[in-house]
């Protein structure tokens, strides 16, 4: 039990860096085999997409959902630690907005349709429940005249569906990726099934980003990272 009670320190510094390796491969994808990035409404203009859903609904999201389970946020005043866990969610938010209207110009630019892949589906999911916890979020848990009762009841239904939106996002991402390269990949030389260069790296990039969110959901999961003390009617202030 002792060697597996790992300290939080190094897990966090380890998480962050696979976070990095995560954005830097999905950048390096669209860069060296997708051929860059535009905002001219090309297909250069939906390589944004996955950029920007990597970086913020999996990576900042991830980040967000972790800031109380850092042992500084354990003591003191929770509101600068709601108002950091406010700010990264809705910068992965934002980001992801800029995403699907990365992905939008694109779709309508060339007369493709709109919504009708599994990986489409998901995504959508995975921003209306983003949208109501990010909309539902702000009324009980930062204000300080809220009731300790309503902030008992919401609070795990915030965990429930915060952890559901990370598997969300990443299952997006993981059957995005999968349905880029069955796209991208089709000529004789260069087939998803002979797995070239490009289909190996993407396969990776989907690996290391289900890593993310396993861990993270651990880490949510564990115990003994979480902060000790139970909201009180004064926590908020």
């Amino acid at each position: 039990t002792e060697m597996l009670d790992l300290p939080f320190l190094p897990f966090c510094i380890f998480l962050g860096g696979l976070g990095f390796t995560c954005v830097a491969f999905v950048s390096a994808w669209c860069q060296h085999w997708r051929g860059g990035f535009a905002l001219d409404g090309s297909v250069l203009t939906f390589n944004w997409h996955p950029v920007l859903m990597v970086t913020g609904m999996v990576v900042l999201y991830g980040a967000a959902a972790l800031v109380y389970r850092l042992p500084p946020a354990w003591r003191g005043p929770k509101l600068p630690w709601k108002a950091l866990h406010g700010t990264l969610a809705l910068a992965a938010f934002g980001l992801a907005v800029l995403g699907l209207a990365a992905v939008f110009r694109f779709h309508n630019n060339y007369g493709t349709p709109n919504m009708y892949s599994l990986h489409s589906w998901l995504g959508l999911a995975t921003m209306l429940l983003f949208s109501c916890q990010v909309g539902a979020a702000p009324a009980p848990c930062p204000l300080p005249w809220a009731p300790a009762w309503l902030r008992a009841l919401y609070k795990p239904v915030h965990v429930f569906f915060g952890s559901t939106i990370l598997m969300l996002s990443v299952a997006s991402c993981v059957s995005g990726i999968n349905e880029k390269l069955f796209f991208s990949l089709k000529n004789g030389t260069t087939e998803y099934k002979r797995l070239p260069a490009e289909a190996v790296f993407a396969n990776t990039l989907g690996l290391l980003i289900v890593l993310f969110g396993v861990l993270v959901l651990g880490a949510l999961a564990r115990p003994s990272w979480k902060r000790p003390d139970a909201d009180s009617p004064d926590s908020c202030q």
